[in-house]
C-alpha cells in the first residue's frame, strides 16, 4: 500500500497529548515547513491536536511566523525542549508568560539523545554540561516556574560528576527529505545538511509512533539509488509530497551546498572593514595549519570569510554542528551549511566526534563575560536566545576563541589608517562582574586546561588559573577610557598590553597565508 499522504491527513495522525520530534534548522534547512503548516492550521480550526510536547534540537524558524513558531498557541504545546530558541520569539513569549514547560538542553544532547531513544537506554551520560546552566545545581536547564520535571541528574562515577540526561518516548515526527517513494524510503541527496532525521525516525519507530516526512519529489518504489536512501522506508508511516519545498530560504537549489559542483572561493564576497571583520581576523590568526576547527553563529562565522580572502581556507579543515565538514561555512540566515564541503555526515555523529575532544579549536559568539571568564550566549533577561550546540563544543574543544564586540547596542567605530576609533559607544556592557546565564562556564575550563582567548575590536583577553588578563589592544584606542571604565571589573594585567597586529586594521590582505 502507498505511503503518499495529503498534509491534511498525515497530520490527522497527531493525538492530543502526543509528543513530537522535529528536523530543520534555521534558514529552512531541512525544515517541513508544510507538515508545520498543516498541524497548525489543523489546531486554529479544530482545537485540537492539544498539549503537545515538542523536541528539537537546533533553532528553527524566522523570528516572525515559520518555524516552531506555528506551534506557539496557547493550548496547542504543552512541553518544549529546546536546543535553541532564539528563532521563534512566539515560543519564547510562552515560556517567559509560564504557559508552557520549558528546558533548554544543549543541541548535541538533544541530537544524541534520539539514538538513546531508539536504542531504548536510559539516557545519555556525560560531563556536557557540568557547572553550566544545565547543571541540577544551577537550574537543569528550566526555563520558567512551571517547570518542574527534572530531566538532568547529577550522578557520581569513577570518582566523577557527570550529568544524566533522560530518555523519554516520542510518538510523532515531522521530517523532511528530497525524494520519497511509494514504501517510504527518503532520499536526501538535494538537502545541505543531514541533521538528524535517521535518529529521529529511528526513535518514534522504536517508540511506536508515527513518522511523518516531507518531500520535494515523489518516486516510484524501486527507483530509488539504494546509496541515496538516508531514510529507510520501514521507519517511515507517511510521505507528504511539497512541490514548493525549497532547499533552503534563499534559493531553491544552489548545488554549492550539497556538494555536486564546487564554486569559485572569489565569488564569496570579501568583508567590508568594520568591527566584524576586526575580531574575524584576529579570530583568523589563531589558525593554524592541519586544524580541525568549529565556528559558530554569527560574528565567528566571519573567520570562514576571512579565511577564504586570505586563502587559507584550505589550511585548516573547517566544521560545523550540523554535520558540515570542510568548505567554507555559509553565514547568516542560513548558517548551518557549507559551501564546497568535502563530506557530509549526520547530526548525531558530528556531536559524537566533538563530545570526544575531536576539536583542535572553535570559535564562538561573546554576548557576555565575566571576571570569572564565564561567558553567557543563551538568555538575557526576557530574551530566551538558548545555548545550541555551544556547551556541547566550547567544553571539549582543545582551544575557544570567543568573539564579539567590547559593547552592544549602538556601538559605532571607525577604522582608517591603522587604527579603530570608538565613534559610539555601545549601551550595553558586556564585560560584568557576573554574566546572566552560564554558558561556558570558566572553573570548568581551568580545571580542563583549556586554553580560552576573548577576542574584540579592540581587546583581547586570556583566561589564567589567576583570572582574565588583558593581552591586547588595538591601535588608536584609549586603554583607560575605551576599555576599562567600559568593564565592570578590573582585568588582570601583569604587564602592559601589546598593541593588536596594525594589519587587522588596514584593507589590504593581512598575508595569513
Amino acid at each position: 500500500m502507498s505511503k503518499f499522504m495529503t498534509a491534511e491527513d498525515a497530520v490527522k495522525l497527531v493525538k492530543d497529548g502526543d509528543s513530537i520530534a522535529v528536523s530543520g534548522n534555521g534558514g529552512g534547512i531541512m525544515e517541513p515547513n508544510f507538515l508545520f503548516e498543516a498541524l497548525e492550521e489543523r489546531f486554529l480550526k479544530e482545537g485540537h491536536p492539544r498539549n503537545l510536547s515538542l523536541t528539537h534540537s537546533a533553532g528553527i524558524g524566522d523570528k516572525e511566523n515559520g518555524g516552531i513558531s506555528r506551534f506557539a498557541h496557547e493550548g496547542m504545546i504543552k512541553r518544549v525542549v529546546g536546543g535553541h530558541w532564539g528563532w521563534s520569539p512566539k515560543m519564547q513569549k510562552l515560556a517567559n508568560e509560564n504557559k508552557i514547560e520549558a528546558y533548554n538542553i544543549p543541541q548535541g544532547i538533544v541530537a544524541l539523545q534520539y539514538r538513546e531513544i531508539a536504542a531504548k537506554r536510559v539516557g545519555i551520560i556525560t560531563q556536557t554540561g557540568l557547572k553550566t546552566f544545565v547543571d541540577p545545581r544551577v537550574s537543569g536547564g528550566k526555563l520558567n516556574d512551571v517547570t518542574k520535571e527534572d530531566l538532568v541528574e547529577l550522578i557520581e562515577m569513577d570518582g566523577k560528576e557527570w550529568l544524566r540526561y533522560k530518555t523519554y518516548p516520542l510518538n510523532v515526527a515531522l521530517i523532511r527529505g528530497s525524494i520519497g517513494d511509494s514504501e517510504g524510503n527518503i532520499s536526501l541527496e538535494y538537502e545541505p545538511a543531514y541533521l538528524e532525521s535517521l535518529a529521529i525516525a529511528q526513535a518514534v519507530h522504536n517508540s511506536g509512533g508515527t513518522v511523518i516526512c516531507q518531500v520535494k519529489f515523489s518516486a516510484k518504489a524501486g527507483s530509488l539509488d539504494p546509496k541515496n536512501v538516508r531514510i529507510p522506508g520501514i521507519l517511515v508511516d507517511a510521505v507528504v509530497v511539497c512541490p514548493g519545498q525549497v532547499q533552503t530560504i534563499e534559493g531553491e537549489y544552489n548545488p554549492a551546498l550539497t556538494g555536486d559542483l564546487k564554486m569559485p572561493v572569489d565569488a564569496i564576497p570579501p568583508m567590508v572593514l568594520d568591527q566584524r571583520k576586526v575580531v574575524a581576523r584576529r579570530a583568523a590568526m589563531e589558525l593554524k595549519k592541519g586544524s580541525i576547527i568549529n565556528l559558530g553563529f554569527g560574528m565567528p562565522d566571519g573567520v570562514a570569510r576571512v579565511a577564504a580572502e586570505e586563502g587559507i581556507d584550505d589550511y585548516v579543515k573547517m566544521t560545523i554542528e550540523q554535520g558540515i565538514i570542510g568548505g567554507v561555512p555559509a553565514s547568516g540566515a542560513i548558517f548551518g551549511v557549507a559551501y564546497n564541503s568535502d563530506s557530509m555526515i549526520d547530526g548525531p555523529s558530528q556531536f559524537d566526534f566533538y563530545s570526544g575532544h575531536g576539536l583542535d579549536m572553535t570559535c564562538l559568539g561573546l554576548a557576555q563575560a565575566d571576571r570569572f571568564g564565564n561567558v553567557n550566549v543563551s538568555r538575557f533577561g526576557s530574551t530566551i536566545a538558548g545555548a545550541g550546540g555551544f556547551i556541547d563544543i566550547s567544553q571539549t574543544a582543545k582551544k575557544c576563541v570567543f568573539c564579539g564586540t567590547f559593547t552592544a547596542g549602538g556601538l559605532k567605530t571607525e577604522i582608517k589608517d591603522g587604527q579603530i576609533h570608538i565613534i559610539q559607544e555601545g549601551r550595553n556592557r558586556k564585560f560584568l562582574k557576573d554574566v546572566e546565564h552560564i554558558t561556558f562556564s570558566g572553573d570548568y575550563a581551568r580545571e580542563s586546561g583549556q586554553t580560552v582567548l576573548y577576542v574584540t575590536e579592540r581587546a583581547v583577553f586570556e583566561m589564567t588559573p589567576e583570572g582574565l588578563v588583558l593581552t591586547e589592544i588595538a591601535p588608536g584606542v584609549d586603554l583607560q577610557k575605551d576599555i576599562l571604565d567600559q568593564m565592570d571589573f578590573v582585568p588582570l594585567m601583569p604587564k602592559a598590553p601589546k598593541l593588536m597586529d596594525v594589519r587587522i586594521f588596514s584593507p589590504e590582505i593581512m598575508g595569513l597565508k
